[in-house]
């Protein structure tokens, strides 16, 4: 079955019916991105300590001098389709799709994927998979449990959002299931932050970090670092 065969004139009345409607969604999008800026947050105490290709990282170690950091809780243990050799195949599929990690930079937002697997079982499948997003392993930690991804039913998947103050860590944000599948894009998970794209446009809290849009974007080669 496809679609009906219409004049252009119909076909544009159609898509004109259509485009009102992706325009409200568009609108329930960013007010919903302004509510979510607004979470309250929860201070994280406890220290984790991770082991990265430079050795054990902490939870502050991750945001690499940044303000914020997305971690995307990524399915590779025990009884997760692929192990030992590999990690879940939709986590996969969701990590082929993030952009190049300079425009998040650029907005002062790190990015890194958390899994229970033994470092050197990351790495290899990292290699495989041809992936440069940095990736460490929890194996050590309470950390998959302590947030929900490891439970008495198995494992599962999410990603979480977190805002530095100085060397204090807060948890903003959380989602998982289908709250996942439409992200992948620097603009959708920057929506997800407590400072957002960080545009003029948007409905932030006072005091947020903002400029006029577009004029932030570079090509991911000609950025100049900057961390605070």
């Amino acid at each position: 079955m496809v679609p009906r065969i219409v004049s252009p004139t119909e076909w544009d009345a159609a898509r004109q019916e259509l485009l009102v409607k992706e325009k409200a969604a568009t609108r329930a999008r960013d007010a919903l991105a302004a509510e979510r800026r607004r979470l309250p947050m929860v201070r994280i105490d406890k220290d984790y300590v991770f082991q990265g290709p430079d050795g054990q990282a902490n939870l502050l170690d991750l945001f690499e001098g940044r303000r914020q950091l997305i971690i995307y809780h990524f399915m590779f243990a025990p009884s997760v389709d692929g192990w030992p050799a590999g990690g879940c195949p939709g986590c996969s599929f969701f990590v082929d799709q993030i952009g190049h990690l300079a425009h998040l930079h650029a907005r002062n937002t790190s990015f890194a994927l958390v899994s229970r697997a033994p470092l050197a079982n990351i790495q290899r499948y990292k290699k495989r998979m041809g992936w440069s997003v940095p990736w460490f392993s929890s194996s050590d930690t309470d950390f998959n449990v302590d947030f929900g991804l490891t439970t008495d039913a198995g494992e599962t998947f999410g990603l979480s959002v977190f805002l530095r103050d100085r060397k204090r860590v807060f948890r903003t944000y959380f989602t998982a299931g289908r709250g996942v599948e439409a992200l992948g894009s620097t603009w959708t998970f920057l929506d997800l932050t407590p400072f957002g794209r960080q545009e003029d446009w948007e409905d932030s809290p006072k005091g947020s970090p903002q400029s006029p849009p577009y004029v932030w974007w570079r090509r991911h080669d000609e950025y100049r670092e900057s961390v605070s």
